[in-house]
């Protein structure tokens, strides 16, 4: 099956790196997103040309904010299944800060830092990582700072179109560790939007900490849309 990969806010190429491997050896293809971070609305563009480059069925994995961009580009007739990996599943006209904000603040939200144009990006100190990323490496650490970006404002505050989890099937894995997106906010959108769901310990990194658990949830649901198709 045709995979595409979509990456969070301030995402970079190193997100899927572990996963990617693991599901061409199951005998997928895979395509990684790189987003523009612009707006919701580009990014939905970009990673829907991203489908348009696809040939077959396709399934669509989003981690973080990503899950908002799935949930757009899920509406292409092609894509038969949506993964949501502690992410965001907004419904209709439901922005990701409206998710965010019915919540008690995540730790994460004391190294986010604004600038002069109302862009976002996190500032990683020794607090940062011994509180929002403590299973990461060194070498992980190093990688994500070195390769972070800023995200626009109107990634969080563009409203969803239908969202495609209404009627497609989902899958939805919850970081319970998570302090940069509340696991219960996780498992309160896993509940409406009925996924498949399943747990593992571990902060918001989940692609790099548990890409064996990621890779075997994409490639399971995978072989459900193939057998329902």
């Amino acid at each position: 099956m045709d995979i595409v990969l979509v990456h969070g806010a301030g995402g970079r190429p190193t997100t899927w790196a572990a996963v990617e491997p693991l599901l061409t050896a199951l005998g997928h293809r895979v395509f990684i997103v790189t987003n523009p971070l612009t707006s919701l609305e580009d990014d939905v563009a970009h990673s829907a040309a991203a489908v348009a480059e696809t040939t077959g069925p396709v399934l669509l994995a989003g981690h973080s904010y990503g899950g908002a961009v799935i949930s757009n580009v899920g509406r292409h007739p092609r894509v038969r299944g949506l993964v949501y990996i502690a992410a965001f599943g907004p419904d209709e006209g439901e922005t990701v800060n409206e998710i965010v904000e019915r919540y008690e603040p995540a730790e994460i939200s004391k190294y986010m830092r604004r600038g002069p144009n109302g862009e976002w990006k996190s500032e990683p100190s020794p607090e940062f990582w011994d509180e929002i990323g403590p299973d990461l490496s060194a070498d992980q650490r190093a990688i994500v700072e070195t390769e972070g970006r800023k995200s626009e404002n109107l990634i969080f505050t563009q409203p969803t179109g239908i969202p495609a989890w209404r009627r497609l099937p989902s899958w939805y894995l919850v970081a319970d560790d998570d302090r940069t997106l509340r696991p219960q906010a996780q498992q309160d959108m896993a509940t409406r939007m009925k996924a498949t769901v399943e747990h593992v310990p571990g902060s918001h990194y989940t692609t790099l900490v548990w890409p064996r658990r990621v890779a075997d949830m994409i490639h399971a649901a995978a072989l459900a849309v193939s057998a329902a198709s």
